[in-house]
Order: structure tokens, then sequence, then C-alpha cells
């Protein structure tokens, strides 16, 4: 019975000495696992630049997606008035290059009823290239050439882009559904200062002579066919908002 009871009392005493060590034994894993957090903490301060590699492809790549992406959004609003294209015509283009010498414009277009059924819609791709821009003074630029082509079609049901069998072959050489342009043109600039911009960062205005496939057929065939049969005036605004 005596034995019994020394061997409780000395479970009694031994039992906070191994509390304590059992607590100590977790505060050890605890400072362990701490020091390893630690060490990669410090990894990544030795070594910042590999921190930086794990993200940059990742970045590049959503660069590289927003990038293209927002090359489809329009820079430029565009008025054009005639040049065989409507009465009137509005749309949106893009410039692009180095010098942004490039223009690409989409325009939908209205030809009033006149003495047709109905009045009709057109739809323009047209391409630009302005070589050069010389700045005046007080914000104006001067662009003193502008060229290049423009493909037209009209909708609607009397117009065809194949010649019908019931014309004999070659009786009409072109369709008169889509129509291919060539122009020539001048354009002024005004430039909006930064602290004034609000909606558009410059204006222009400009003017184009044109001519179409069966406008130069015409003057090619009869050869003597006046200026305005054969070239056409029209007038336009563009608005930079990119």
């Amino acid at each position: 019975m005596k034995w019994f009871v020394f061997s409780l009392a000395i479970m009694a005493i031994l039992a906070p000495v191994n509390a304590l060590a059992d607590n100590n034994t977790d505060s050890t894993r605890v400072s362990d696992s701490q020091l390893y957090i630690g060490a990669d903490s410090l990894a990544d301060i030795n070594h910042p630049l590999d921190s930086a590699t794990r993200t940059s492809k990742y970045d590049k790549r959503v660069h590289y997606m927003r990038q293209h992406w927002a090359s489809l959004i329009p820079t430029q609003h565009i008025m054009q008035f005639a040049g065989n294209m409507g009465l009137v015509s509005i749309g949106v283009g893009w410039d692009y290059g180095k010098r942004r010498q490039w223009e690409t414009h989409l325009l939908i277009g209205y030809i009033p009823k006149y003495d047709s059924h109905r009045a009709k819609v057109t739809m323009t791709l047209k391409q630009n290239y302005i070589p050069w821009s010389i700045y005046l003074r007080r914000g104006w630029a001067l662009e003193p050439l502008e060229c290049g082509l423009y493909f037209n079609t009209v909708y609607g049901h009397e117009f065809w882009a194949k010649q019908p069998t019931k014309y004999s072959g070659g009786y009409y050489p072109f369709s008169t559904k889509f129509r291919p342009n060539i122009f020539v043109g001048q354009r002024v600039t005004k430039i909006i200062p930064n602290s004034r911009r609000k909606a558009v960062k410059s204006i222009t205005a400009f003017y184009e002579l044109s001519t179409c496939d069966i406008y130069f057929m015409k003057f090619y065939r009869n050869g003597e066919a006046k200026f305005w049969d054969v070239f056409g005036l029209s007038i336009g605004m563009k608005f930079q908002v990119l």
C-alpha cells in the first residue's frame, strides 16, 4: 500500500515536468516553422529578381493581350460629304505607323431618294497615307499631301456584283455594287492644347479629289471627258479622340 501511494506521489510530481517539456517541444516546433517561413522571406529579399521573374511572364502575357485588344479601339471619328460614297458619310478610323502616317476608315453613307424609289445606304472601307506633316505654329499643322484608295458598296437588290444573265457578255464590264476609288487631297489640323482638351485631341479639315473605275474608263475611252466628269470633290472633318 505504501508503495502504491509513493508511486502516485511520484507521478503527480513528474506530470507538470512532462507537460512543461511538451510545451517546450511545441514551442520549438512553432519556432522551427517560423524559421522556415522566415528563410523563404529572406530568400525573396536576397534574390528579388527571382521573385520578379516568376511574375514577369504573366505580366508580359497580360500586357500583350491588352495591347492588341486596345488596338481595336477607334482613335478617330470622321464625317465626309460626297466622294462617290453618298451625300454624307460618318464612321470611325484608326491611325498607326511610326509617324501615324497610315489611317484606315470604316464609313456608313447615305444617298437620298432623288428620282429613285427609295434612299440607299453605302459602306466604305478607306485607306489613307499621309507622307509628311508640316507644323506651322500655335497648334496648326499642314499636311500638303494625302492619298489613298477605298472600296465602297451600295446596299440594294437593284445592284449586282456579277452581271445578270439577261445581258450579253461584256455589256456591263463593271460591277454596279462595288466601286474601287483612288484619291488625293490636302489637310489642315488644329491641335488642341492639353489644358483645354475634353473630348478630342485635334480637329482636321480636308478635301479630296477622287475618281472610280467607271469615270476613269470614260476618260480613257473618250479621251475628251471634262475634268469634273472624271473627278469628284469631297470635303470632311476628322476628330482625333485618342
